[in-house]
């Protein structure tokens, strides 16, 4: 197994740092491997604590009377300079659990309320994201939405529209936009599922 030798911080952001591992590989061969994290400082990160907290947290929520669309967002990201689809999604603040920040964070970027539903433990744990960049994990809250559609808690740093999608919509977005991948996912199960919250039930 590989070892690590030593961690250094590079940046001193609030949301987002990187760091520097002088590591070994399993042949003894020394490297240089680079993480980004949510944590503040060295003493912060998974690989420190041994603890797998929630970064932020990621809603999946169906909406209308039929509970036949799925509430998705179309976010402009720098990362790639442009548009893509993605479920409405957060960090966690201090004092917060992630189904607080949920129903925040829902609130925040839709305008929608969140009824969350309550599941097994399995299903809506922390997740890592992308293991090879980062040690940010997410937990996932599912729930009905409920409300009118609005702009009025976002913030100015995010360019956010609200999409309500149906099944042909979805669709569409699948065979033709861009999609974060833990969208896509809940997005086929949407629209393969007669009922789309079948699979978390015992």
């Amino acid at each position: 197994m590989g070892t690590i030798k030593k961690v250094t911080q590079k940046t001193q952001n609030s949301h987002l740092n990187f760091f520097e591992l002088e590591t070994v590989n399993r042949v003894g061969r020394e490297g240089r491997y680079f993480v980004a994290s949510r944590a503040k400082n060295v003493e912060e990160l998974k690989m420190t604590t041994r603890k797998n907290t929630s970064d932020g947290v990621i809603i999946y929520s169906l909406y209308g009377e039929k509970h036949d669309r799925v509430v998705l967002i179309r976010q402009y990201r720098y990362s790639i300079d442009g548009y893509i689809y993605e479920l409405p999604a957060g960090l966690v603040d201090a004092g917060e659990n992630y189904h607080q920040a949920a129903i925040r964070e829902l609130r925040e970027e839709t305008g929608l309320t969140l009824a969350p539903l309550t599941v097994d433990e399995m299903y809506q744990k922390p997740y890592f994201t992308t293991i090879g960049m980062t040690d940010e994990s997410c937990g996932t809250v599912y729930g009905y939405a409920s409300g009118q559609v609005s702009q009025e808690y976002m913030e100015d740093s995010e360019e956010i529209q609200v999409v309500l999608a149906d099944r042909q919509e979805v669709r569409r977005i699948l065979k033709e936009e861009l999609v974060s991948m833990n969208c896509a996912y809940m997005m086929m199960h949407f629209l393969h599922d007669e009922e789309p919250f079948a699979f978390l039930k015992e």
